[in-house]
């Protein structure tokens, strides 16, 4: 019996996500660089007051799926427009109070 008789998409992927990934990592911060054969995205947590960033999560694909990446963020982001309204972009880099809305510390 064929798999679309049985009820299952032909070629169906199963995705297993445990429960630490299932978590996420923040990131407000990503850098990419490529070479002729991979595109590399590295997710950087920026802290306020803290001159050293941390790269929290780094994703290397191919050419081929940075394009296809691009075209679902593309896709996605069209459609939390028509939702939620235009995403705001600045062209100032984020600014993050000094004490990072805590109490301010003395010595």
């Amino acid at each position: 019996m064929e798999d679309s008789k049985k009820g299952k998409a032909p070629n169906q992927i199963n995705i297993e996500l445990s429960e630490e990934i299932a978590e996420g990592v923040y990131s407000n911060l990503a850098m990419i660089a490529h070479s002729n054969s991979e595109f590399v995205i590295d997710f950087i947590r920026l802290m306020p007051g803290v001159p050293k960033a941390k790269v929290k999560s780094r994703i290397v694909i191919t050419p081929e799926h940075a394009k296809r990446l691009l075209y679902a963020l593309k896709e996605n982001i069209d459609k939390y427009e028509e939702s939620f309204g235009v995403i705001k972009k600045t062209e100032e880099a984020p600014r993050f109070p000094l004490n990072f809305g805590g109490a301010v510390g003395e010595a």
